[in-house]
Parts: structure tokens; C-alpha cells; sequence
């Protein structure tokens, strides 16, 4: 999420000079927003990112054809307008008359090139299986076909022609997502390292364009003059240290040092909570994503279902919520937020099945439960991550006796481990990319996605996701999508934790974000308003 599941992830900095100060009643103020990025980036590159940090940056940097708009609906942006043909197999993009931020042209070229330079066979994108529902795409990824025959055609210079395998009635969500951005051609082709500072050669499509990036430090966006709706555009600069703790972020913020804390790039410190609650100044909100921990199921000893569903029935998820992040987030026995429909596949800490289902596995594995080796549980740098982390701890170890060791890691390593499918048990997050289930469940459709960690596959899982593929009307496909994700938690590749809020504070001049379902802050017509 992805897919898209995208990953979610929640470096110390000195306050920049420059801040912005309360203004008089007569001064203009100052075009600045200060908010915290919390972490260095892994990639700005489009076609590479998939965390919520790198993703944060690029939607300031960039745009698609489409984005999503206040309703969470998908509306025009670097398209004027779509035409979609009566067999709903080919939309026909009409793109508007726009410029890349070193005032060259953007075209429809630009978008044929960059989707197929993503369904190269050896280009390493893990989003790739997001393009499977255009024609040929999964082919031409798995060389059984060339890229000319992927359904993906620049028309003109103003025309995209995109043909889809079927129906698919979410594809304008799905395009309005990160995935299908374009990247510059003219600088792509001939510098494959455009994205990796901030230069010339970076060049985007948003309303603000990459200013200056000091690694581990701080990311400065200022206003995009060739954006094609500049004068929509108020803020001149968005500065984002990159601050790892929370209660320092918090410190700055009550301080005027930061504009914005919290979600949805950070995280208010969890033992700051209940009293951010009292005085009313918290905002929280739910957003489409779920919070879960990750299986090696290849790996011993979670290459056994029973263990797997011994380890996600002991976990006391309200206790969690109740003493630990204390953000009115709910507890989930699946893994598709309410927002999209209700699921619930087991109870909430239910110890007696746990130590029945753990009995199963020894049993299967061969070992007593004196000999069950101490278990690994992975996660990235975040006070939120290690408490949630802490206590499962203790919860396994009550309810199953396991020693469980914490290994927490910086974010670049975390990704790269669990890239690389080298964990026992790892945290994730995800967030829907698109109002639609398959955005959660394809993402475990093929042990082949490079997305799916977990390294599990189940016929019948995949038997049913390719139906609802292929199955428009949702009376009819929900109940295959709705069997699918029961499977996926019968064998619990993952276990499901909690669904997320978003929880943040914002001084009350800061005005005109757009905050949507999946997660995603809008800055375009955002503004810095005269205090009173």
C-alpha cells in the first residue's frame, strides 16, 4: 500500500534562525510552515518510495494525473479530464498544459516513460504489481511479453492511452496514488541519480519544488513558480528538521519553534496524551490504516500456522490502546480498517485459544515448550513503536512463556532487514493508498511481490483475489474479497494490532491543509494566517 500498502514510519536538530514569530495585526506574516519530518527519507525518487516519510516529501513535489480530493475522491490534477470507453477497458487522459519545475514541458511521453521504465523486468520497484490491473503489465514485468505490448500509450504529447486488463472500477483511485506519478524524463534518462539531493536535476511537478536537503537534518520545499496552478499556492517555503523524538518535537512546538506536531509525518509522545486530551488543543482522526506485526513464515518457528495464530491471539490489543497509545485508536481482528467494511476473525486476547494453538505447533514442530527458542521482534526508531513493543513483550511472555528480545533499528536499516526478509517478527504499518480493500489485500495475492515480506502464499487466496479482479460489481465482488482477507487471518501471516488515528497539534494560524483518509497532508493551499 502499496498495492499499495505504504510502510509506516514514525534525526536531533538545532531550531532553525529563521523561525516564524507571532505577527502584529499589520504585518504580512511570514509564508513559512515548520513541521517535523521525524526521519531522513529513504527515497525521493517516486518510482522507489514506499514509506510515508519519502511519500510526504514527494506529493509536495509532485503530481499525478489525478489526486485525492477533500471528499477523498479522485480528481483531476496533471489531467484536465478522462474519457473512459464504453467497455470500460480504455481511459483516454487529456493532459493539461503544464511545466516541470525547470519550466520544460510535461507530456504524456513523460508518463509512458516512467510507468514502463517501473515494469522494466530488472527495475526494482516494489509497487510494480500496483500496474498488474493494466494489460500486459504482469507480463511484461515477468518477460513473457515486451512493453510495447503493455496497454500504456503516449497518443500526442497531450493524450495518454491506458488500457486495462478488466473493469476495474477503482483505477482513477488508484492512479491518484504516489505510484503512477511521473518522473522527468529528459532528466532521468540521462542522470539515474537526479533524486538522490537537492539540485538542479531534481526536478518536479508539485506546487513546491525541492529546495535543500541536508541528510539526517533538515528538508527545505519552496513554492514551484512553473506549477500549473501556482496562484492556488500561498505558502512560500515549507521547512521539515528532522527530529526523532517526540517529546523534543512536542517541546518545540509549545515552544514556537514548530508550527505543526504529530501526525501525520510524527507522533505525539504517548505519555503526553492524556493530557493534550484535557486541554482540548489535540486533534485526532481515524484514517484507513492498520497497525500489525509481520511473520517470516519462512523462517522456524513461524513457518507453523499454529504458532503464528498462537503468537496474534495472545496479544491484548485494548490494553494496548487503553495504557499505552491512548488516542482512541480501535482494536483490529483483521486487517481492513472500518472505514472500508467491519471484520472481526477472532478475540481480543484470548489466552485460552493461544496456549491451545501453541500446543498444536509444538506438538507439530517436534519441541517442548522449554526448548522454544527465544524470538527476535524487529522495529524502527520510535518511542510509540518500542512501548506497543514492550508490552507484547510481556504479553508473550505470560500467556505462551516466550523470551521475546527487542531489536529496534534506524529506519533506512529497519526497511533494508525487512527488504531482505531478514527478521522473525517484524513491525508494519499500513496505509490504503486507495478507498478499496485490494489497496490491504493485494499486497499478499503473490509471494513473488517484493511488498509481501511475509514470503506466504495461498492458493485459494490468490484464486479469489484474481476473481474479484475481474468482477466489477461490488455485490459480487466484496463477498471474494471479504473470504479472502479470512483466510489471510486463519493463517495469520501477520497479526493484526490496532486500526490508526492520527492524532497531531497545529498553532490556530496554520490554515488550509487538507488532511485525507489515507494519511496524507495537502499543503497546497495551505496558509499562514495573522494571529489574533
Amino acid at each position: 500500500m502499496q498495492q499499495r500498502i505504504i510502510f509506516v514510519c514514525l534525526a536531533l536538530t538545532l531550531v532553525l534562525a529563521g523561525c516564524n514569530q507571532p505577527h502584529s495585526s499589520g504585518e504580512k506574516p511570514k509564508q513559512e510552515l515548520r513541521l517535523n519530518l521525524h526521519t531522513e527519507p529513504p527515497a525521493l525518487d517516486p518510482r522507489k518510495a514506499t514509506d510515508t516519510v519519502s511519500i510526504a516529501v514527494i506529493n509536495m513535489c509532485f503530481e499525478g494525473l489525478y489526486k485525492l480530493g477533500a471528499q477523498n475522491e479522485a480528481i483531476p490534477a496533471l489531467a484536465e479530464r478522462v474519457e473512459l470507453s464504453e467497455d470500460q477497458l480504455t481511459y483516454t487522459f487529456y493532459l493539461r498544459k503544464a511545466l516541470w519545475s525547470d519550466g520544460k514541458p510535461i507530456t504524456a511521453h513523460d508518463f509512458e516513460t516512467t510507468w514502463k521504465s517501473i515494469l522494466e523486468p530488472h527495475f526494482n520497484c516494489h509497487f510494480a504489481s500496483d500496474y498488474y490491473v493494466i494489460k500486459n503489465a504482469k507480463e511484461a514485468k515477468e518477460k513473457s511479453c515486451t512493453l510495447d505490448e503493455v496497454g500504456i500509450k503516449a497518443l500526442s504529447d497531450q493524450i495518454l492511452e491506458v488500457k486495462v486488463a478488466h473493469p476495474t472500477p477503482y483505477f482513477l483511485s488508484l492512479i491518484a496514488s504516489h505510484a503512477f506519478i511521473a518522473t522527468p524524463a529528459h532528466i532521468v534518462t540521462k542522470h539515474p541519480h537526479w533524486a538522490k539531493e537537492a539540485s538542479p536535476l531534481f526536478v518536479g511537478s508539485g506546487p513546491f519544488m525541492l529546495k535543500k536537503w541536508r541528510h539526517y537534518d533538515e528538508i527545505i520545499v519552496e513554492k514551484n513558480p512553473y506549477y500549473w496552478d501556482k496562484d492556488a499556492v500561498i505558502l512560500d517555503r515549507i521547512s521539515l528538521p528532522m527530529i526523532p523524538d517526540e517529546s523534543t518535537e512536542l517541546n518545540m512546538f509549545e515552544s514556537g519553534a514548530l508550527d505543526w506536531a504529530g501526525k501525520p509525518f510524527s507522533a505525539l509522545p504517548t505519555d503526553s496524551m492524556p493530557a493534550l486530551e484535557r486541554t482540548g488543543r489535540v486533534d485526532t482522526y481515524p484514517i484507513a490504516a492498520t497497525y500489525y506485526y509481520i511473520f517470516n513464515t519462512k523462517v522456524f518457528p513461524f513457518n507453523n500456522v499454529h504458532i503464528r495464530r498462537a503468537f496474534a491471539l495472545a496479544i491484548n490489543r485494548q490494553e494496548i490502546i487503553d495504557n499505552v497509545l491512548q488516542a482512541h485508536q480501535l482494536p483490529a481482528s483483521g486487517l481492513i480498517p472500518p472505514s472500508m467494511w467491519q471484520s472481526h476473525y477472532f478475540t481480543d486476547g484470548d489466552i485460552k485459544m493461544a496456549q491451545k494453538e501453541f500446543a498444536i505447533g509444538l506438538k507439530e514442530l517436534g519441541i517442548k515448550s522449554e526448548n522454544f527458542p527465544s524470538i527476535t521482534l524487529s522495529y524502527n526508531t520510535s518511542e510509540g513503536h518500542h512501548k506497543v513493543a514492550q508490552a507484547i513483550q510481556g504479553q508473550w511472555l505470560k500467556a505462551l512463556g516466550i523470551s521475546v528480545k527487542l531489536e529496534n533499528k534506524e529506519w533506512k536499516v529497519f526497511l533494508n532487514d525487512v527488504n531482505k526478509c531478514q527478521f522473525q517478527v517484524a513491525r508494519m504499518g499500513g496505509v490504503a493508498s486507495f478507498h478499496d480493500p485490494v489497496t490491504f489485500l493485494d499486497l499478499y495475492k503473490y509471494a513473488s511481490n517484493s511488498n509481501n515480506h511475509t514470503q506466504w502464499f495461498n492458493p485459494r487466496y490468490a484464486e479469489l483475489m484474481e476473481r474479484a479482479d475481474r468482477t466489477p460489481d461490488p455485490m459480487q465482488r466484496i463477498p471474494l474479497l471479504k473470504e479472502a482477507e479470512k483466510i489471510l487471518i486463519e493463517e495469520m501471516p501477520l497479526a493484526p494490532i490496532y486500526f490508526y488515528t492520527s492524532s497531531y497539534l497545529k498553532k490556530p494560524y496554520v490554515k488550509g491543509v487538507l488532511l485525507t483518509e489515507i494519511g496524507d497532508a495537502d499543503f497546497k493551499t495551505a496558509y499562514i494566517e495573522n494571529p489574533r
